[in-house]
């Protein structure tokens, strides 16, 4: 039997949005701005391999190969077309995906992505791992966020209840391990990047105490920057609707550029 990659839907029509989230979380993370999106047409929320209803993909971590697991999705789902958005771990996943499959991402939008420095928080990350209580996981995300954004009690008891299945914690601690290896995390090559012909947004929140804003230096020419004041890291949690707006401005604007 193959495996699947579970997703959650909504909405018709148009050139789908695809939403990958990051480390330790789940497609459900994005409800804030899901209703938002799916208001112009279709929405793919994914759960990453290792993460949530993916959890037993096969030797689930690496990013590439929960790349590779995003493209042989799409093509089953015979996607020819799509807006693809990534948040942190998701974003760098986002990133390899658009580099494997550039003729069928018509915009690419990057939260706060990873594998664009090698500085990352690796103690928090890898508390965030462990953590399986509801007070664990919202002081964890606490720490990822801004210092006056209090992250709501709902969203770290949804993890926590992802986190009681069977595996889901041990697969976290070694994903963590995985990409903070040496207290760093590896970095998609710069040259790689400026490759990308699709329209490029890179979000980036100038307070992140994760993956730090100064990771936007020397980004290439095809990316436009753009940095939401005093934000975290947690950026769908905590600036929902410029979020949205952004990921919506990124899709109206891709109308206008030809296909590759």
């Amino acid at each position: 039997m193959n495996p699947s990659l579970f997703a959650f839907e909504q909405g018709t029509g148009g050139e789908p949005v695809v939403l990958l989230h990051g480390f330790g979380a789940y497609h459900g993370v994005w409800r804030p701005l899901a209703s938002q999106l799916a208001a112009t047409g279709h929405v793919i929320a994914y759960d990453l391999p290792g993460h949530g209803r993916s959890l037993d993909w096969p030797q689930a971590g690496p990013p590439r190969i929960a790349a590779r697991a995003i493209v042989a999705d799409i093509e089953r789902r015979g996607l020819k077309r799509m807006h693809l958005v990534g948040h942190s771990m998701g974003g760098a996943i986002a990133a390899l995906v658009a580099l494997v499959e550039p003729g069928s991402i018509a915009s690419l939008t990057l939260l706060a992505p990873g594998g664009f420095g090698e500085e990352i928080n690796a103690p928090l990350l890898r508390r965030y791992a462990a953590a399986t209580a509801p007070d664990e996981l919202q002081q964890c995300l606490a720490a990822m966020s801004a210092p006056d954004f209090t992250p709501p009690a709902a969203i770290a008891e949804e993890l926590a209840a992802m986190r009681a299945a069977p595996g889901q914690r041990e697969k976290l601690i070694e994903i963590a391990a995985l990409i903070t290896r040496d207290g760093r995390q590896g970095v998609i090559p710069r040259d790689q990047l400026a490759t990308l012909a699709m329209p490029v947004s890179v979000l980036w929140g100038t307070a992140d105490p994760v993956l730090p804003f100064t990771q936007v230096e020397n980004l290439p020419a095809n990316m436009t920057l753009r940095p939401i004041e005093a934000a975290g890291h947690m950026l769908v949690e905590e600036k929902p609707d410029a979020v949205a707006g952004f990921i919506l401005e990124a899709v109206a604007a891709s109308r206008n550029s030809p296909a590759i």
